[in-house]
């Protein structure tokens, strides 16, 4: 049989309209099967809704909590304030009048947005240098790196604050000696997983690059970049909220003058309580940004943790 034979004739095609033909409409799956057409879990289903009502009870009860003044967060429980009321804007006027937490995220913003970028972009030239070139000391220059990741970063301060104090670089209580802390911190997990998502990049377009005389910038900005985009992402999302929850190095290396807002957060609460009921107003707001930028890169997040799983 010829493969004249095997392509499908006339009335074939009319007889089954492709889905361009249906009107780019893909045929609807039975009521109770999923896509891959296995049946849905009722199980699944009711244990994922309780799974998600229990990780937003404590912020729906942040977010109440915000709006009650201190006799009522200490005398009952958030969810009382749904039923009887009393709630108050005072907690969110003393965060933003007396403790200027307004400037503090504009601190936070300025620590965590090149604390984000510079380690993963100096991460992603070194994990295309283990992946796709070759030189002297390679595989044991790449597990010194990766055994970075086992020392504790407490153990680096006392060193560090001597390296950037007055006898040292002299930059002790600037932005950029944060942003070189966080580089030296987050690289080592950056390159590590970056390295190990472009391993399981085809060698074959790499190869045809360097066959059209591709040099290795041009291959790394105009093929491996847009191919790594969801693990870029996804590593992005974890070094900025693990910058932006940061209390150690922020208090350690920011004076007060340009504290960001964790520190600020944690300074609200004096030695003897007070201040306790601006915590709760002053922790959602301080919230507000990475959700913000979780929510917007999360299609990215979940493709970068699965990618490489079923690519041989």
């Amino acid at each position: 049989m010829t493969n004249l034979d095997k392509a499908p004739t006339a009335e074939a095609a009319v007889t089954s309209p492709t889905v361009e033909q249906a009107g780019g409409k893909a045929p609807r799956q039975p009521r109770g099967l999923m896509a891959d057409g296995r049946r849905r879990s009722p199980i699944a289903i009711v244990v994922m809704i309780a799974l998600c009502v229990l990780w937003t009870l404590p912020t729906v009860g942040l977010l109440v909590s915000s709006f009650r003044s201190r006799e009522a967060q200490g005398g009952s429980g958030w969810w009382t304030a749904l039923w009887n009321g009393g709630w108050t804007t005072a907690n969110y006027e003393g965060v933003f009048g007396g403790a200027d937490l307004g400037g503090s995220l504009v601190n936070s913003v300025l620590v965590a947005v090149p604390a984000t970028i510079i380690p993963i972009m100096f991460a992603a030239f070194a994990a295309y240098a283990f992946s796709f070139m070759d030189f002297r000391g390679k595989d044991v220059l790449f597990i010194v790196i990766v055994a970075t990741l086992v020392v504790p970063i407490q153990v680096a301060f006392q060193p560090l604050l001597n390296l950037v104090g007055p006898n040292g670089l002299g930059i002790q209580g600037q932005f950029i000696a944060v942003w070189l802390l966080h580089t030296g911190f987050g690289m080592p997990l950056a390159i590590y997983t970056l390295r190990n998502y472009m391993a399981t990049l085809p060698r074959t377009v790499i190869e045809s690059a360097k066959i059209d005389g591709a040099t290795h910038f041009q291959t790394f900005w105009r093929l491996i970049v847009p191919m790594s985009v969801p693990a870029l992402a996804a590593f992005a999302i974890l070094q900025f909220l693990w910058v932006w929850n940061d209390l150690l190095i922020a208090k350690l290396f920011l004076n007060s003058g340009n504290s960001t807002v964790i520190v600020d957060l944690q300074g609200l609460l004096g030695a003897q309580g007070q201040g306790a009921e601006l915590l709760p107003a002053g922790a959602f707001i301080s919230i507000a940004i990475p959700m913000l930028v979780f929510f917007s890169l999360q299609r990215f997040f979940v493709r970068g943790l699965t990618a490489g799983a079923v690519k041989g």
